[in-house]
């Protein structure tokens, strides 16, 4: 039941990819363990959630909740981007499958460092103390969260580093796939769009080597306007491209 709503699904998500043509038509071993191994990252955000017993300790649980709810879309987003490679590549090569298990390395990895992070900033918002054996835990200092934001800094580059050596591993091998101009051109357009994504990492990694993890963690703000200033020069490229496509076809159908 599910593949059959997969399958109707495929050609209207395909048809909204900025015109790719999906090659992936399976669900291969390469992604089958990338699922598993996501659906582990997720359990582990929730395994220290205990059912609770008494109304206290359910609400101490809620206060995770928002928490929890940023890490797993983080996730979500994660595995959405691979997903998305593979349906438009649908490659299994040496290289490939290393990269992946680089990915997948880095996913299960920071689990806990992410949930760590999210939980520091949403109780430091609220102003939730946490306790443990009825005491109530210190709040981290300076120097901690500049570690703290390093950590983060370099697992979030690590991401976005493999997946730009992914889509440049699949633009080396556009003559083999078969790329159109258009998807070529969407090819390199995902590495640059991940070239920034690494670029504003290193900026939040070097401020919190100089001890500002405030600015360390606000410079991941910029996320939003670069990466629509990127979109909006790429959506020029795509409708020049398309236009030029359509002209080629008609002229090869006169």
């Amino acid at each position: 039941m599910l593949q059959d709503a997969h399958d109707r699904l495929r050609p209207a998500l395909a048809k909204r990819d900025h015109g790719f043509r999906w090659r992936g038509h399976d669900i291969s071993r390469i992604e089958g363990l990338s699922d598993a191994v996501f659906a582990f990252a997720i359990t582990l955000l929730v395994v220290s959630l205990e059912v609770p017993k008494t109304f206290g300790e359910l609400r101490e649980m809620m206060c995770g909740f928002v928490s929890f709810g940023m890490c797993f879309a983080l996730l979500l987003l994660i595995w959405h981007a691979q997903y998305l490679y593979f349906r438009r590549y649908a490659l299994d090569d040496r290289r490939t499958f290393l990269l992946n298990a680089a990915l997948l390395f880095v996913v299960a990895f920071y689990i806990y460092p992410l949930k760590f992070l999210f939980s520091a900033l949403v109780d430091t918002a609220t102003g939730y103390q946490a306790m443990k054996d009825g005491v109530a835990i210190p709040r981290m200092n300076r120097e901690e969260w500049s570690q703290l934001m390093l950590i983060y800094g370099a697992g979030f580059m690590g991401v976005y580093v493999i997946f730009a050596l992914l889509y440049r591993h699949a633009y080396r091998l556009r003559d083999a796939l078969e790329l159109t101009p258009m998807e070529a051109y969407e090819t390199q357009g995902v590495v640059q769009e991940q070239l920034v994504m690494i670029s504003i990492g290193a900026l939040s990694c070097g401020l919190a080597l100089m001890r500002q993890p405030s600015l360390s963690g606000m410079v991941y703000m910029l996320i939003g306007p670069m990466q629509t200033m990127l979109g909006m020069k790429h959506g020029k490229r795509r409708r020049a491209l398309s236009g030029g496509e359509l002209l080629v076809g008609s002229s090869v159908d006169g």
